[in-house]
């Protein structure tokens, strides 16, 4: 976290935890106030590769799920990068920030890893890879009446999911259910600060979190990495894999699970009412399956009324029998909630 940043943050009382903001001095009221009104959060949990050259564009394309050659600067995509069996290796955003330059935003936790492992396929390619997660401070910005709230605050908003919008201080992206990402100048981003917190309550990571797990939006982490497949976390579902453009690591089981097979396991939104927070890769269980898991969790957040909402790998035949556990038969039980999209059985 650039070191000014972390003051103006601490001015304003968060709690840093490790580079990342755990709250604002009250996480069970930081907790419910995304139904209530706008929230605004630090997103340092998250960090940001930039690929930059006249090969930038041609070197993504043969690396990512999604098609690189349909960003024109207006616009993001979610993306994944595989291993050749299909199984993601990490997922985010992935956006032109300029020409011949492109950004892929992903958790903090993976960004050293992935950067070198794109790295050593560089070869001859004209492409530098470095991490660039200094360069903006990044915001989220959700909630109740978002969209209208933050209107009063910038300069513009995208008009259209995962459009990209350039103003005075950086860049507007907006994420499914309303929810938006601010690009800003390190030194602008106190004043853009100040502003929104006339429109919003300021929050831990995790009240943003809560909000993409709630739009269907899944991200790997490293308990998870090698364990999903595309379809089994909805990606295609939410435009994160392209199924016309050419080859990447992985693309033959992707288009093979798409066009000639049909996933067992689909990801589901559930309410989990315990009071230990369920963790990615933890296993669920289910009575028609006693003998081996039926699931696992992928990511896991606070919810607004209490206990945890969590998206969660589960096989479809157990999900349609709604009788699903934490961690044991015994464990705590999974309340399926109905996710932004659907979801073919």
């Amino acid at each position: 976290m650039i070191a000014s940043w972390q003051h103006t943050l601490e001015t304003h009382g968060a709690t840093i935890i490790k580079g990342s903001v755990a709250d604002f001095g009250n996480a069970d009221a930081e907790q419910q106030q995304s139904a209530i009104g706008p929230i605004v959060a630090d997103l340092s949990h998250l960090n940001l590769i930039q690929f930059v050259g006249e090969d930038a564009q041609s070197f993504l394309q043969g690396q990512l799920s999604n098609d690189v050659r349909l960003l024109d600067g207006a616009n993001a995509q979610f993306t994944s990068y595989n291993t050749p069996k299909g199984r993601m290796l990490a997922n985010g955003l992935l956006w032109q920030n300029a020409p011949n330059s492109y950004i892929f935003q992903l958790p903090a936790s993976l960004r050293e890893a992935i950067q070198k492992r794109l790295s050593m396929f560089v070869m001859r390619a004209k492409v530098k890879v470095s991490d660039a997660s200094d360069d903006w401070v990044r915001l989220g910005f959700g909630g109740a009446g978002a969209a209208a709230a933050l209107s009063q605050a910038v300069d513009a908003l995208p008009a259209a999911v995962q459009g990209l919008v350039q103003t005075s201080f950086g860049s507007v992206l907006r994420l499914p259910g309303d929810h938006f990402e601010l690009l800003i100048a390190p030194d602008q981003a106190a004043a853009i600060w100040e502003k929104l917190l006339q429109q919003a309550k300021p929050v831990g990571y995790a009240c943003w979190d809560d909000l993409l797990i709630r739009a269907g939006i899944p991200t790997v982490l490293p308990a998870t990495q090698e364990q999903f497949v595309a379809q089994m976390l909805n990606y295609e579902l939410i435009d994160g894999v392209n199924f016309k453009k050419g080859c990447y690591p992985g693309q033959e089981i992707v288009a093979r699970t798409q066009y000639l097979g049909k996933p067992k396991r689909r990801m589901y939104l559930a309410h989990i009412a315990c009071a230990e927070s369920p963790q990615p890769g933890d296993e669920l269980y289910s009575a028609d399956l006693p003998d081996q898991a039926c699931g696992m969790i992928v990511n896991a957040a606070p919810g607004t009324t209490g206990g945890f909402d969590v998206l969660a790998v589960i096989q479809i035949s157990s999900a349609a029998g709604q009788d699903l556990h934490l961690k044991s038969q015994q464990g705590p039980q999974l309340n399926l909630q109905t996710l932004p999209y659907a979801v073919p059985l």
